[in-house]
């Protein structure tokens, strides 16, 4: 995508890019949009890097990205929700899914709480706070979702063969 420049129409969350700390973005603010990977938007907003949610979209004039799950009757979480929101989440410099790029180690679901084991394609990933944020963010639009923890571990350490065959493809990595 091109930079250019655009004006929020209305107040949006963001965070600070590679750090994660979440900020405000008034109305009326002039950001400079710098690229959209996997529905997400970095801007720059005073001189800092920041990234939007796609759900966020319309504070910079876009169709906003829908996270819409049926709540199950039994007010449980379904885990195959947990997996779907994840698939909505993008690296930010490589325009694949962290679950298709095998970030997402292990899933556990007890009660209203998702713990999620996920790595980074190297540990010294300055966007490893952004991605975490992330599927926070995303796991908790799943139904019956109160609260989400994710550690990050690094054993076994990530690698290509990690990666779906189409993720492979899509990247140039499949031989």
């Amino acid at each position: 995508m091109e930079k250019r420049m655009v004006v929020t129409q209305r107040d949006v969350e963001a965070r600070l890019v590679p750090v994660g700390t979440p900020i405000t973005i008034p109305q009326d603010s002039f950001v400079t949009l710098t690229q959209s990977l996997g529905g997400n938007y970095t801007v720059v907003h005073n001189g800092n890097m920041a990234r939007i949610d796609g759900t966020d979209a319309d504070a910079l004039g876009f169709e906003p990205q829908r996270l819409e799950f049926e709540p199950r009757a039994d007010g449980q979480i379904d885990e195959a929700q947990v997996w779907a929101a994840m698939e909505t989440i993008f690296d930010p410099e490589i325009p694949v899914n962290v679950v298709a790029l095998g970030l997402i180690y292990k899933v556990t679901i007890e009660g209203h709480h998702v713990m999620v084991d996920m790595t980074l394609t190297a540990p010294g990933c300055g966007m490893g706070p952004v991605l975490v944020d992330d599927v926070k963010y995303r796991v908790a639009k799943v139904p019956g979702v109160e609260s989400v923890t994710v550690e990050l571990v690094f054993d076994p350490p990530w690698s290509r063969d990690k990666m779906s065959e189409e993720a492979q493809l899509e990247t140039g990595l499949f031989f």
